[in-house]
């Protein structure tokens, strides 16, 4: 009896719906080709982009004899390995072996699998994942050595030697001691521990925000080293799980006295700073599934993602952090500015003398109060087609052309436009300097309360302003601030506050060493200075930090940090000493 017109098209569903990528591709492509159906229409029946349908039709035209089909034997003979692979890995979790215990025995064994396929496979075969096991339940293999757990209690500054890959920490120690870092932990009640206390903590994250790690988790290749733990004044350095719940028990309370009480004792150090900083918001990007993570602009990857905004001020002149905030909502970045000049006034008495920053840092109310306060303020416009149009429009005769000084750029003769603005929000006239011949395709336009200083003057310093994402790419870059998919999630706030810290001794360091490096940038410092080995010598009542011989170790004995002789607290108050072999 022949087969009616449904039964074959219950069957023909077989060969009309493609149950694997080679037949769904083979399908596609005898549409396409066979039946001259055209890309866009074949591409939606089978799931396809039309981009991506074209790509595999070229790839198909260069190997037109490829098989789409797999051989009867080869077919007979993948199916068995399948069934053996997934009979072994039964045999195996039946044994009490994890999926990774089960990969590797198998890999060993001329199989490999990755572990993700194991796991498929026994949830397939309806195995549950194993409870986790104490160490002396699994299978006896290699493992790393584990250290101790870290305890000030258990430090040992007994007399003996020996060599550290973390020498270059031990020139910062000095710094620390001047600054009281004990004191400034206790007074913004930053939390501690018997074992580890708070002073000792934040050296340890600071050291490695100091050292320039990438991840804080890769503390775990150095937990051995005595040098490292010394610095940090234990007995070994917290392992990444200690780190990691340490940020999170920070009160955010605690980090506005802790960045006030930082910096009131880095400037009694000498560190100064000027009256004009450069302002910039900087997006860190966040990978996860956090709903309340709002999405902001990422200028490196020109577009927006779910991330944490954070607001910086860099001393325009010494290139040093002086203010961070990492926890800022879209709907409170407008007014950050302001925040910024609270605190500077309620840190230095004085409103900053100016501010230079770009379109999207503030509004035009904002600059306005700024005006209202004796602030300057330099900042770009941003180029609407109606004022670019307004632009185009002026006369020839209403340009100028200047010249820019101490600027190093191949265009320093740009043609100048200088006109007085009314702004939505902005009490009385604003000057509009409109900058063309710059190098770019449209011209640059840049807002002030400046009535005064030349057209030159006022682009240079934005010209200068321009380098700001090169000296915020040092904390970026070098201090790692955008490391949030660490295995240690460093809370925001404390890594920025990490970060302000380590600009701070970095900067202070430079000043010490001389002219040629106060404007080098941390990675500079690092490489030539802080990157060393050296022998430490416990003894009595000192301790000697022995450096290996280094091109640049005469600029540190110039320095006088052969000279060092200060009693370091949290080490028994023995005394640091600093000899350069």
């Amino acid at each position: 009896m022949p087969f009616q017109s449904k039964d074959r098209l219950t069957f023909a569903k077989h060969f009309l719906e493609p149950a694997n990528s080679n037949h769904r591709l083979y399908e596609a492509l005898r549409a396409y080709f066979v039946e001259q159906r055209p890309a866009a229409e074949v591409a939606k029946q089978f799931g396809y982009t039309a981009g991506s349908l074209r790509v595999m039709a070229h790839e198909f035209r260069k190997n037109p004899d490829r098989d789409f089909f797999l051989p009867p034997e080869r077919r007979i003979r993948s199916q068995s390995n399948r069934k053996r692979l997934r009979e072994a890995v039964v045999k195996l979790r039946k044994q009490n072996l994890s999926i990774y215990d089960i990969s590797r025995t198998l890999s060993r064994e001329g199989q490999p699998v990755s572990p993700t396929t194991v796991s498929t496979i026994l949830a397939e075969e309806g195995f549950a994942p194993l409870p986790r096991r104490a160490d002396d339940e699994r299978p006896d293999q290699v493992r790393p050595e584990t250290a101790d757990a870290a305890d000030v209690r258990a430090l040992d500054l007994s007399p003996r030697r020996f060599r550290t890959k973390f020498g270059g920490l031990f020139l910062f120690v000095p710094l620390l001691v001047e600054a009281g870092l004990r004191t400034i932990v206790r007074q913004a009640g930053l939390p501690g521990t018997k074992a580890v206390p708070a002073d000792a903590a934040v050296r340890s994250l600071l050291a490695l925000k100091l050292f320039g790690n990438a991840r804080q988790s890769h503390v775990m290749s150095h937990v051995f080293d005595e040098g490292l733990a010394l610095f940090a004044g234990l007995n070994v350095i917290p392992k990444r799980s200690f780190l990691t719940e340490y940020s999170c028990r920070i009160n955010p309370n605690c980090y506005a006295k802790w960045m006030r009480r930082w910096f009131n004792a880095v400037g009694q150090l000498g560190l100064s700073w000027g009256s004009s900083f450069d302002l910039d918001f900087h997006t860190i990007p966040f990978h996860g599934e956090d709903a309340l993570v709002q999405k902001h602009y990422v200028s490196k990857r020109s577009r927006k993602q779910k991330g944490i905004l954070a607001f910086v001020a860099q001393d325009a002149d010494r290139r040093v952090f002086c203010y961070g905030n990492g926890d800022l909502r879209k709907e409170e970045q407008n007014d950050e500015i302001l925040q910024f000049v609270r605190f500077w006034k309620q840190r230095t008495g004085d409103v900053p003398g100016e501010l230079v920053f770009d379109s999207r840092l503030t509004t035009y109310a904002n600059l306005n109060r700024l005006n209202e306060q004796g602030i300057n303020f330099i900042t770009l416009r941003r180029r609407s087609g109606k004022l670019l149009r307004e632009i185009a429009a002026s006369p020839v005769s209403a340009w100028r052309r200047i010249e820019l000084k101490g600027v190093s750029r191949s265009y320093r003769t740009p043609r100048v436009l200088d006109q007085r603005v009314q702004l939505s929000g902005y009490d009385g006239e604003a000057r509009q300097l409109v900058a063309a011949d710059l190098g770019h395709e449209s011209p640059t336009v840049l807002l002030t309360n400046q009535l005064r200083r030349s057209p030159s003057t006022l682009i240079g310093r934005y010209a200068q302003r321009m380098l700001i994402e090169n000296g915020i790419e040092d904390g970026i870059d070098f201090f790692h601030m955008d490391a949030l998919s660490s295995a240690v999630a460093l809370k925001v706030n404390c890594d920025l506050q990490l970060t302000l810290m380590g600009s701070s001794l970095y900067r202070l360091l430079a000043s010490q060493i001389g002219d040629g490096y106060k404007t080098a940038k941390s990675r500079h410092l690092f490489r030539d200075f802080v990157d060393a080995t050296a022998t430490v010598i416990i003894g009595q009542r000192e301790i000697v930090v022995r450096f290996q011989k280094r091109a640049h170790n005469p600029l540190l004995l110039a320095a006088g940090f052969d000279k060092t002789n200060v009693r370091v607290p949290w080490l028994g108050r023995k005394r640091l000493q600093l000899v350069f072999g």
